[in-house]
């Protein structure tokens, strides 16, 4: 069984998606961390956001995979545990300028593909349902208003201790949306046999089992 939730970024989809998984015993498969752990990359050995010629060459040099210790998704570069670092706005907004590149998203799709052929999966991102798991038996379209996505990362900066701009969040969500959804490979898009749930007003509970609502129909 394949589960695919899409959706722009802010949405909940990894909330969601970690929560079926584990109601149902499936695993989680974090795509936007492994293009995350990519971004990390490229920083880490200055490669720019715009050169898409090293970006093409650089990604073959990165190994990236998924392990789960005591239970918790844990995701590795280059044999390093880099969970932990993943959730920058620098390192967000790197994933969403390379992902775009071809040779990065062959590489890890085909990743993807391959864990989702041998288990039960719960696999979200910004293609899975178009793209990654296209026979996918469950794929959901998860979205909400940038406005309620802003004040999402706003709380959660804000809790960390960190002191940001609401309207900048906002203004670069609203940017990432225009970017994802007008890229010449794989762009932003709801499957034609997706349901679409809006999060705006939807507790996480009621996200999550409407989405196992689904999976059980």
């Amino acid at each position: 069984m394949n589960i695919a939730i899409d959706g722009p970024a802010g949405a909940g989809k990894s909330t969601i998606a970690k929560r079926i998984a584990k109601e149902l015993g499936y695993i989680y498969v974090d795509t936007g961390a492994m293009y995350r752990a990519m971004a990390l990359y490229f920083i880490r050995i200055g490669v720019s956001s715009d050169d898409g010629e090293a970006i093409s060459s650089k990604c073959k040099d990165a190994d990236i995979s998924i392990e789960y210790r005591n239970g918790e998704q844990v995701v590795l570069l280059n044999g390093e545990d880099v969970t932990g670092m993943l959730r920058t706005e620098e390192v967000g907004n790197m994933a969403s300028a390379t992902s775009v590149n071809g040779d990065v998203r062959k590489k890890l799709v085909e990743l993807q593909q391959k864990l989702a052929a041998t288990t039960d999966v719960v696999m979200d991102g910004r293609d899975i349902g178009t793209v990654v798991l296209p026979n996918a038996e469950v794929k959901v379209y998860l979205t909400a208003s940038s406005a309620v996505r802003a004040k999402r990362r706003y709380d959660e900066l804000v809790a960390k201790g960190e002191t940001p701009d609401i309207d900048k969040i906002e203004a670069d969500i609203i940017e990432r949306d225009n970017r994802d959804m007008n890229r010449e490979i794989s762009p932003l898009k709801q499957a034609e046999d997706a349901t679409l749930i809006d999060s705006s007003y939807m507790s996480i509970d009621e996200v999550v089992n409407a989405v196992i609502d689904l999976t059980k129909r």
